[in-house]
């Protein structure tokens, strides 16, 4: 009897997210998730008055001017805080803010000291945390916002800097000091390239995996890809993948209802069911299942499915089908045989053989 390995799901690296910083009120800028960088069109390019100009944004819209002493004054700088409800994202601030109180003598050229005071009434900054990021022109990824500021006359007190909700304690920090560092004169280009460069891994606060969510995808419509040229009879073969989806499309017994499915020539379709005739995932004939997906919150584990891919492993063709419909209701959510269609639990040989999808 054939034997079906253990799911083995693929953790993916963790989500990439992007810092971009406003360039003095003139022109946002931002930082797409490929690392390809975009720059706005401004009527104007932001320029500092005093000190010894040279580049430090490096975004294509010129040089800007490094000031010599605190465009900020001499007094702390005060930073008010409106944070989500239900967590003290403060904390986070004040470590963001202590960074460059130790540092930024070393990276530019002047001393800054900050009072972190959540509910000032006239704070000279407001870091504001959001849902979506709203001051600069931005993609699905960006994670933060704040005007470069290299004078004096570009502070318009208060300064917002906006910062996106539902990073973790560290990701959150991070940005923070990345954002502040943009008020300081700082662009992506320059040191700390630790803190200011874009495009950094960030994650979330924890989140549901996929194995935990009822349904482990972002919508209920489908690509598939169907590579079964090793098997004895691919055309067969073919017609067995076929009829597994059209049982789940037509509503299968405890799984979703609203299921769809192309066929499309291309592996990177959401899900691909192989034909194999030997393979690592079991030994000797049998199937497996294989997913990946965003790992946004860093633990391991995916938080929702991109691909499932079924591999068939040295199965009679008339099994194939039977063998695609076991993992489909893995891919689907029902980990547990328990929680599959009634035949998928304990088939036997001749049932895994039978017009089983009728």
């Amino acid at each position: 009897m054939p034997r079906h390995a253990t799911v083995t799901l693929q953790a993916a690296l963790v989500l990439v997210v992007v810092l971009a910083g406003c360039l003095g009120g003139f022109g946002p800028d931002m930082l797409a998730q490929d690392g390809g960088q975009h720059t706005a069109e401004s009527a104007q390019t932001p320029t500092a008055t005093g000190g010894d100009a040279r580049a430090t944004a490096g975004d294509g819209d010129g040089a800007t001017a490094r000031p010599t002493e605190s465009p900020w004054g001499t007094d702390p700088v005060v930073v008010a805080v409106e944070g989500p409800p239900g967590r003290d994202v403060a904390p986070l601030v004040r470590r963001g803010a202590a960074f460059w109180e130790a540092n930024s003598t070393r990276y530019v050229g002047y001393s800054v000291d900050y009072e972190v005071r959540p509910d000032a009434e006239n704070p000279d900054v407001v870091v504001r945390f959001v849902d979506e990021i709203t001051s600069c022109e931005r993609t699905k990824h960006t994670a933060g916002c704040a005007p470069l500021i290299t004078s004096a006359n570009q502070i318009n007190r208060p300064v917002t800097v906006e910062i996106k909700t539902g990073l973790s304690d560290d990701s959150t920090e991070q940005v923070v000091a990345h954002e502040l560092g943009h008020t300081l004169g700082l662009g992506h280009d320059d040191d700390p390239q630790g803190v200011m460069q874009t495009g950094v891994t960030l994650t979330t606060l924890p989140q549901p995996n996929a194995t935990d969510r009822a349904f482990p995808w972002n919508d209920s419509e489908f690509t598939v890809y169907v590579d079964v040229d090793e098997a004895p009879n691919p055309g067969a073969a073919r017609a067995q993948v076929r009829a597994a989806l059209g049982y789940y499309e037509r509503g299968a017994p405890g799984m979703p209802d609203n299921l769809t499915f192309e066929l499309v020539d291309d592996p990177d379709a959401d899900i691909v069911v192989h034909y194999a005739s030997q393979s690592a995932c079991t030994v000797g004939s049998g199937s497996c299942g294989s997913s990946r997906g965003p790992d946004p919150d860093g633990d391991g584990a995916s938080e929702r499915y991109a691909q499932f891919t079924v591999t068939v492993v040295d199965i009679d063709g008339e099994a194939v089908g039977w063998h695609t419909g076991y993992w489909l209701a893995v891919a689907f959510g029902a980990e547990a045989d328990a929680d599959k269609p009634p035949v998928f639990r304990d088939a036997s040989y001749q049932e895994r053989r039978s017009e089983w999808w009728e």
